[in-house]
């Protein structure tokens, strides 16, 4: 047997492409004790990789991370027998060696499929639940607007704020299609494309009479039009930047209205997923009651094969995909 695994050769120029990655093969190598072999089930491709690719968070010529859920195929570790379900961020190949330590075990629950555990269930929901909670500290009765809402987390998020009792829920998306599937089967009240004309404008007709919380995963004109509809004492937890995550070094100019966070005594809070690990355990027994009975729909597009996996990241980075963007290895 053999060990497939991506590295990449070069920075991006602009968007990535296939030609700043290359596939290479290697034996796989033989276990210390302490250490676990684990065949990769499950891959997950997201937005915040592309940051590593520019700065460094990924090595050139060494290994990926990348969030993973894989099964334990030979062990020289008793805590982790083989037939054993694990999530590591060893990703981008089809096979890791690890440690105890860099694994989280996985028992699924009944009737929720194991992919979850990488989307909804996993680090992205994990994302929308702590941005609503305890950034945005979404009440009851709140009127929501979520940007990049077809997406993973922003889909996690729509379907997680009304659960929690959220008001009028509104949503921005990159095609017809998206916004259809937001209405649809995601149970927002309004969505538009956000290619249809001016963010501001469209916000503002989508969301007549105001907001109480921005859940941000775009920044740039979608930050703006937020600022403008938010009512007083309006919440922003601000996740992501997908307007600038191709043009790293000459990031988009602030919000014009940026002024108004002060005269609307507004809060704006980013936030990074993995400061709040703690909250895991009460999200998972808030959540997996809603998946199992089929109220939470779990939304993802999957790649089949590893060699799919360069397409997959950047086709994700292009919108192409509906929900979380995995690939099944």
């Amino acid at each position: 047997m053999s060990l497939t695994a991506v590295r990449q050769v070069r920075r991006p120029e602009g968007a990535p492409s296939a030609a700043d990655f290359e596939f290479v093969t290697q034996p796989l190598p033989k276990l210390a004790d302490g250490q676990v072999l684990v065949e990769n089930r499950y891959l997950s491709v997201d937005p915040y990789m592309r940051e590593f690719m520019e700065w460094g968070g990924w090595e050139l010529g060494a290994g990926l991370e990348g969030r993973t859920i894989g099964e334990v195929v030979e062990s020289k570790e008793p805590t982790l027998p083989v037939g054993t379900t694990v999530f590591h961020r060893h990703g981008w190949a089809t096979h890791a060696v690890v440690t105890a330590a860099d694994v989280r075990t996985i028992t699924p629950a009944d009737g929720v499929p194991l992919s979850a555990y990488l989307g909804i269930l996993g680090g992205t929901g994990l994302t929308a639940y702590v941005g609503l909670t305890r950034i945005a500290q979404l009440r009851p009765g709140d009127d929501v607007f979520i940007s990049a809402a077809a997406g993973a987390v922003g889909s996690a998020a729509g379907q997680i704020a009304r659960l929690l009792g959220a008001g009028r829920i509104v949503g921005s998306a990159g095609s017809a299609a998206k916004v259809e599937h937001l209405t649809r089967d995601l149970g927002f009240d309004a969505a538009f494309n956000y290619h249809d004309g001016p963010v501001t404008d469209l916000l503002a007709k989508a969301a007549p009479d105001g907001i109480d919380v921005y859940f941000d995963n775009v920044g740039g004109d979608h930050l703006a039009a937020a600022i403008d509809v938010l009512r007083e004492r309006g919440r922003v937890a601000w996740c992501g930047s997908v307007a600038q995550y191709n043009n790293l070094r000459t990031p988009p100019s602030a919000p014009h209205n940026l002024f108004d966070v002060v005269g609307k005594s507004l809060r704006i809070e980013g936030f990074l997923v993995r400061n709040h690990l703690d909250a895991r355990e009460e999200f998972e027994e808030f959540l997996i009651p809603h998946v199992r009975g089929g109220q939470v729909l779990v939304n993802e597009t999957v790649a089949e094969g590893f060699s799919s996996i360069v397409d997959a990241f950047t086709g994700m980075l292009r919108g192409e995909n509906v929900g979380k963007m995995l690939v099944r290895v």
